[in-house]
């Protein structure tokens, strides 16, 4: 694969540094020791964390990175939506037949050159994670646990057959980019930085196998909210024709073919007025499973019920963290099989995600049935649970639980 790089006229503006390709100095990394992830201060100093083995793929370490812009991109903030817009460098990184990735560049934002027989473009050999970075008032940003988008594309790698960077290298790489980008992080308040890392099989492939070839890339956008709707309840219909995952299939891991079998049914939601579609089991027909692109919860009195994980649902690092929040709450959290009869039954439901964080939900129809929550309003514990999460996100309130990282 080579890389197509987008010609300086084709930047929204330029960059310090655009028009050139940055080549990053690589040394081995130190023999990962086992730590855990706590809120502290990184300027770009590789990060030792203990990296789960996934098909042999090791991983060189770009560390040396101290590039940063100050400056914030002129735009119009206060109008910010969920899309794509233009920034200035992008990430990439290539693991040929040796198991072994290459050293990471950042390179200018632009399109890129595929062979037409890759593995992504022929078998959908592909995965991507989701993350977000913050602009504190102080001007220093934060991410929020990007250890376990690493560790979950790991996971996604092995059941695609793929290699996938260690955690180490996905850290770094992360970092690097949000640097190049810093003039893109929105000012406080107005949105955050949504990070794309891409892992997919570049190399050409015929017959059906794993290619022999691939490239992580990671580029950015600023994004607002994802529902139009803001924080403001959104409206679901529950789909009993089309299934979003079946047991034994690729449901539980973020592969590319899991977005794309949503879209019908949710192009038809849209058009009869709902925000998105929430999926059924596709054995009994009965259970929750999830909504297109987020998890979904159930609050009865005190007890928040999500759908279990087993194999069919994906495990958002939101949903683990906002079951850390509401227990450490005093809610009770149940993961279990929930029915429909107990989603229709409900006091309140919300969604969460990396993209909405949580989105309250105002009414759920099925079969023709509608039901609404709060009388179209947000719900208490939706407001709760997302005001403390965010808050802990952006840096608003101390990090108790130890989730976010730091950069300079």
């Amino acid at each position: 694969m080579e890389y197509g790089v987008a010609s300086p006229g084709g930047l929204l503006a330029a960059a310090p540094l655009a028009g050139r390709r940055l080549r990053l100095p690589l040394s081995p990394p130190p023999p990962p020791p086992s730590i855990q992830i706590k809120n502290r201060l990184y300027s770009i100093s590789s990060l030792p964390l203990q990296a789960r083995p996934v098909r042999r793929c090791g991983a060189s370490l770009a560390s040396n990175y101290s590039r940063q812009t100050s400056e914030i991109a002129d735009m119009d903030w206060e109008n910010l939506g969920f899309g794509i817009v233009q920034t200035d460098y992008m990430y990439i990184a290539k693991c040929g037949t040796d198991g072994n990735f290459t050293e990471g560049e950042m390179v200018p934002f632009g399109p890129i050159a595929l062979n037409p027989s890759s593995g992504v473009l022929n078998y959908g050999q592909g995965l991507f994670e989701g993350l977000k970075a913050y602009r504190k008032p102080d001007g220093s940003i934060l991410l929020f646990r990007p250890e376990e988008n690493a560790l979950r594309m790991q996971t996604g790698a092995e059941r695609m057959c793929m290699p996938a960077p260690s955690v180490e290298q996905f850290v770094d790489a992360v970092k690097q980019t949000v640097l190049a980008n810093k003039r893109w992080v929105p000012p406080t308040g107005k949105g955050s930085l949504y990070l794309r890392p891409l892992l997919m099989g570049s190399g050409a492939v015929l017959g059906l196998a794993p290619a022999p070839e691939y490239t992580f890339l990671i580029f950015v956008s600023p994004v607002g909210n994802y529902f139009k709707e803001g924080l403001a309840p959104i409206n679901l219909i529950v789909e009993d024709k089309f299934h979003r995952a079946t047991p034994g299939g690729t449901g539980s891991v973020k592969t590319i073919g899991n977005y794309a079998s949503v879209l019908m049914a949710q192009k038809i939601a849209k058009e009869k007025g709902y925000s998105d579609v929430l999926y059924l089991d596709a054995v009994h027909k009965k259970y929750l499973e999830e909504v297109s692109s987020c998890n979904i919860f159930v609050v009865k009195g005190n007890v928040i019920s999500t759908p279990a994980i087993k194999g069919t649902i994906l495990p958002g690092i939101t949903r683990k963290s906002i079951i850390d929040v509401a227990v450490s709450k005093g809610f009770q959290v149940e993961e279990r099989l929930v029915s429909v009869d107990e989603l229709l039954d409900a006091d309140e439901v919300f969604c969460t995600g990396t993209a909405v964080v949580v989105s309250p939900v105002g009414s759920i129809t099925y079969q023709g049935k509608r039901v609404e929550y709060g009388h179209q309003s947000v719900g208490v514990v939706s407001q709760q649970l997302y005001t403390s999460l965010t808050s802990l996100q952006m840096g608003q309130t101390e990090d108790w639980m130890g989730w976010t990282m730091q950069l300079n």
